[in-house]
């Protein structure tokens, strides 16, 4: 079944079309915004805490397929209704129902969203934005023809340093970059035997609305729920696609990228099942008035990653092959560590800027940018106070508790039609297609895949049915 025929075929694709509109791309002068929330366990979880903070959201209803987290939630917001189903919330709720925001696993952020906007429904959906390529486009074109207000979770693009290192790219403070290296040693990858057998079902799950559209499969303790669906193929997109999300988006909005024309991964041989534990991926995009003719961009994750480049070299390091402990890095760590390194040592995640006059690192996260110039750091201190006085940056504040609801409140504020949206959805669908083209490329490893962005397919054609997938009636 396809996105289209999901969405028909649900009762809810029906009923959205005799709803009235709620709130589209300017927003409406509403003093309340009522909320509802697909996925309220872990990340849905700070994502309820920080929407529900702000002043003008009343909750409405929670849905989640675990009776353990939707009982945590309901004590929070004990007047909202629960449901276990959010096709049925949908139906049931309709026009009490003002935005919706989705933080399942990745599998289920298209199918969820997707209904939500067929309402008209203004939606805040957790990164990356899909599963597949096809429904990061679909999504894109449904909330431009509709043109509603939407958001991707990508808090820290509403970070101080990450608008300062956009600015300061844009400035021309290392010329035009012709190279990006990111990286996280982040291991969402899953190298270990195939699943045999099942085991019981815990009596709190409703295993068959956690599978959702995806292919049925038998359950298996601490595989799948409550976290490690990140590192399987048919529920998540591995590091790329948790911390990528993330790294990627500063270099990906300052050099004002598309999607990329060539994509190469390496890592093991595909089986199909796990994302690989270790990758690396090249990128090769067309030229913007930010880069060269073209930009390279390499990414690298998993255990001891970045695998040492002499365009990470900082001055005082030594080149060696590695830059991280493994036994450190290998830890499944948040996907927000403001961890900070020393003056010879790179931050154990984040990217590099490499253009005609220097480099800029980009620690991540809530850190601040650092230019290096034939080995030596250059002071950038007046470069920062003037960008920062021109676009009212104000001053930094190093604390995630007061700053993590600000991209969120960025949201409701448009919602209720007092602000924009900076990670809208033409934004977030193109930084998450780029993304899902590496993982792609990781199912052929050491291939150089070529990507029509006219088309969305790939030269090769062996790699275009891992471009959408079929939706399970469940």
């Amino acid at each position: 079944m396809n996105k289209r025929e999901f969405i028909k075929k649900s009762s809810v694709g029906a009923l959205g079309i005799m709803l009235a509109p709620s709130f589209l791309e300017k927003g409406f002068a509403k003093e309340k915004l009522r909320t509802a929330h697909i996925g309220v366990g872990n990340m849905g979880m700070e994502d309820l805490k920080a929407i529900s903070s702000h002043a003008a959201v009343e909750v409405v209803a929670l849905c989640d397929v675990d009776a353990i987290y939707l009982s945590t939630a309901h004590k929070m917001h004990p007047e909202a209704r629960v449901f276990f189903d959010y096709r049925v919330m949908l139906e049931e709720m309709g026009d009490e129902i003002d935005a919706v925001i989705v933080s399942t696993p990745d599998h289920t952020h298209a199918p969820a969203s997707l209904l939500a906007m067929e309402m008209d429904k203004a939606v805040y959906c957790q990164k990356p934005l899909t599963h597949y390529v096809s429904e990061s486009r679909e999504m894109k074109k449904v909330a431009e023809e509709k043109g509603l207000i939407t958001q991707m979770g990508i808090q820290v693009h509403s970070f101080y340093d990450y608008k300062l290192a956009t600015l300061l790219i844009q400035s021309g403070i290392i010329g035009k970059v012709h190279t990006v290296h990111a990286w996280s040693p982040k291991n969402w990858g899953y190298d270990g035997p195939l699943p045999q057998g099942q085991d019981p079902i815990p009596d709190q799950l409703d295993w068959n609305l956690w599978l959702g559209t995806s292919t049925k499969q038998p359950y298996k303790k601490n595989l799948y729920h409550p976290g490690n669906w990140r590192k399987l193929m048919d529920y998540g997109c591995g590091t790329l696609g948790d911390m990528g999300v993330h790294i990627f988006d500063t270099p990906y909005n300052a050099l004002q990228l598309d999607v990329p024309r060539t994509i190469k991964t390496e890592c093991r041989p595909s089986n199909g099942f796990g994302f690989p534990e270790n990758n690396t991926v090249t990128y090769e995009f067309p030229g913007t008035r930010y880069t060269g003719k073209s930009l390279k961009w390499i990414w690298y994750d998993g255990p001891g990653a970045p695998t040492m480049h002499e365009d990470l070299l900082l001055p005082g390091m030594e080149m060696k092959k590695n830059t991280a402990s493994v036994t450190k890095s290998a830890k499944d760590k948040i996907s927000l560590d403001a961890g900070v390194a020393g003056e010879n040592e790179l931050p154990e995640q984040g990217a590099m800027f490499v253009g005609e006059k220097g480099r800029l690192l980009l620690p991540h996260f809530m850190q601040l940018p650092k230019k290096i110039r034939k080995g030596k750091y250059v002071d950038i201190s007046r470069e920062i106070a003037k960008v920062s006085k021109e676009h009212n940056l104000g001053e930094p504040i190093r604390n995630y508790n007061t700053e993590g609801p600000k991209h969120y409140h960025q949201f409701v504020d448009a919602c209720l039609g007092k602000d924009n949206t900076t990670a809208p959805f033409d934004y977030a669908a193109r930084l998450t297609e780029t993304i899902l083209l590496g993982t792609i490329a990781g199912r052929f490893p050491g291939e150089t895949l070529h990507w029509n962005a006219e088309t969305a397919q790939f030269q090769e054609e062996k790699a275009n049915k891992y471009l959408s997938g079929d939706y399970r009636n469940f």
